[in-house]
């Protein structure tokens, strides 16, 4: 009984524990939010050094030509599944189309998709084609050789790869949003990177004439918190809920094993 009494009281507490992890370990609510001035962007960058900068959860906006390279860049933390989307509206009167999406990592290597729709074609008379691209969850850290997708900024390409000449040029719109899914402890890993992958953070800074001090990267959207915000994760109230449930079946075996102390039945001619 007492045993029973120490593990319900241990799980008690581990559980109330774990409370706060979780409320950590989900989506900020600033990813989710529009920017500061309450307006979504509604251009898109020619080039990865031109990207226009998006919040996680905003919906962008642009309007282009037929056949332009059309980039937009966001901020990706450890622990999050990002999730591309993109719808392009077409004109009227078009020949058959196909539209591609891809993401790029802060060293613009181009990252696979676990799921989605990366590239569509839109027949003659479509209105509008929609696109998706699921990234594989952002690790902490990566062996070089490897491709993994690490903290830092991801870049949005859109474009169109097969073309009809006399469709070149015609106005398009496009529409962008990105969300994320938080994994949790079980993409955890043993180790973090220095500096996430954003342009231009392992530039130096450079003093102003004010003596203030200027940051030279490139890049100035960052997750809510700062990065690697989310270090707490549900993985470590796992492994303590283990730890306690080991030592107490320990002491449970060990109890057990000892039984009462005092013998079952007196011995005849006691």
């Amino acid at each position: 009984m007492r045993i029973s009494r120490l593990l319900g009281a241990a799980l008690l507490a581990l559980g109330l524990a774990a409370g706060p992890a979780a409320a950590d370990s989900s989506p900020s609510a600033s990813s989710t939010s529009p920017s500061e001035d309450g307006k979504a962007p509604t251009e898109a960058g020619t080039s990865f050094r031109t990207a226009t900068e998006i919040e996680q959860g905003q919906q962008a906006t642009a309007s282009g030509s037929t056949g332009d390279y059309l980039y937009w860049s966001f901020p990706a933390d450890a622990g999050q599944r990002p999730t591309v989307r993109a719808t392009v509206k077409l004109p009227g009167t078009h020949t058959t189309q196909t539209w591609q999406i891809d993401v790029y990592d802060g060293l613009r290597r181009r990252q696979s998709c676990q799921y989605g729709a990366q590239t569509r074609t839109a027949v003659q008379g479509t209105a509008s084609v929609d696109l998706a691209c699921t990234l594989r969850t952002v690790r902490a850290w990566s062996e070089p050789w490897a491709n993994d997708p690490l903290p830092g900024t991801y870049y949005i390409r859109l474009t169109v790869v097969g073309l009809q000449s006399s469709d070149l040029g015609l106005p398009v719109g496009a529409e962008v949003k990105v969300d994320s899914k938080d994994i949790g402890g079980s993409a955890a890993v043993d180790g973090s990177l220095a500096k996430p992958l954003v342009p231009g953070i392992a530039v130096k800074s450079q003093q102003g004439d004010d003596g203030s001090t200027k940051s030279a990267v490139l890049s100035s959207i960052e997750p809510d918190g700062g990065w690697s915000s989310g270090w707490w994760s549900d993985r470590w109230v796992w492994t303590a809920v283990g730890g306690v449930l080991a030592a107490l079946a320990g002491v449970n075996g060990y109890a057990l094993a000892r039984g009462s102390g005092r013998p079952s039945r007196v011995p005849p001619g006691a």
